[in-house]
């Protein structure tokens, strides 16, 4: 999307697009998932769990931090990562909203 149209669309519009365009890469969704199931992470164990290079498994990582979905905290040479709490629920909170909308029972009847 072209830098000059985002003003067209609302605030949070714009916002479950950054999300959903962060979430669109199965690495970074490999990522999330193993941060969900540990509930915290070395970097350094993502290079064993998914089998990818340190700079990507870093570039994905960098990607996923910049919109908040996670956070560090540096102890030494090591880099801790975990889901970041606040923004996990505003990103369901979005989704939650979105899909919300959709009335299964009113589609039925008016679906061409």
């Amino acid at each position: 999307m072209g830098i000059t149209k985002t003003d067209l669309f609302s605030a949070e519009q714009n916002e479950l697009a950054n999300v959903a365009k962060a979430l669109a890469h199965p690495a970074r969704i490999a990522i999330i998932q193993h941060l969900l199931k540990a509930n915290a992470c070395v970097n350094g164990d993502l290079v064993k769990e998914l089998g990818l290079a340190q700079a990507t498994i870093s570039q994905h990582l960098r990607e996923l931090k910049t919109l908040g979905i996670i956070q560090g905290t540096i102890e030494g040479v090591s880099i801790s990562y975990c889901i970041n709490p606040s923004q996990w629920a505003r990103i369901q909170s979005l989704f939650n909203k979105l899909f919300d909308q959709f009335d299964s029972e009113k589609f039925k009847k008016n679906c061409c």
